[in-house]
């Protein structure tokens, strides 16, 4: 898809079966997508099942997405790649949703390390090394915008389930960054 190309256009040329269409979609939201999923899924080639399965998904289902407005195509694509990655994770791995208090800091919400001069790749990485369920919590949260409320019908939890997990995310993730901090000064 070339930056002159409206979402529209190519959805209605996928849509009467245009392969070069399907490719330009492939090619442009690939990395992208790629990225959101390797925030839920730790392993590269279960990254690469989960993207197929999405793009299948994607290109299948092309007649039910509705436009609404410029980069519609790529929020409806992420959700089908995100709900992909849940749906692979309950099918594959089993949830590490409580682990013992004394293992994590009992630091407040508003202890924010200094992130600035870590670079994104070694950010991410310390998200993907979070146990599954708290990996899946923290995104569903930051990165997707949803509610604890849509978290725990999402994957079947508590509300209150969802805010612990993330509460245990934060400090994790808080735990590592000031660990990197102090071996990069």
């Amino acid at each position: 898809m070339t930056k002159t190309s409206n979402e529209k256009e190519v959805v209605q040329r996928i849509l009467h079966g245009d392969t070069n269409a399907m490719k330009d979609l492939y090619d442009t939201y690939i990395g992208r997508l790629t990225a959101v999923c390797s925030r839920y899924i730790a392993d590269k080639e279960t990254v690469k099942d989960v993207l197929q399965d999405s793009f299948i998904k994607i290109f299948g289902s092309m007649g039910s997405f509705e436009y609404r407005g410029a980069g519609s195509l790529l929020a409806w694509t992420t959700r089908i790649v995100v709900n992909e990655s849940i749906n692979k994770l309950k099918e594959k791995e089993h949830f590490d949703w409580i682990r013992p208090m004394w293992e994590l800091p009992d630091t407040p919400d508003d202890d924010i390390p200094e992130i600035e001069k870590i670079p994104q790749p070694a950010i991410m990485e310390m998200i993907r090394a979070l146990p599954s369920g708290y990996r899946t919590i923290f995104n569903l949260y930051v990165f997707e915008n949803k509610s604890h409320k849509e978290i725990a019908d999402l994957l079947h939890i508590k509300e209150s389930t969802s805010a612990s997990q993330l509460h245990r995310a934060k400090a994790m993730l808080r735990e590592e960054i000031n660990r990197y901090n102090r071996s990069n000064t």
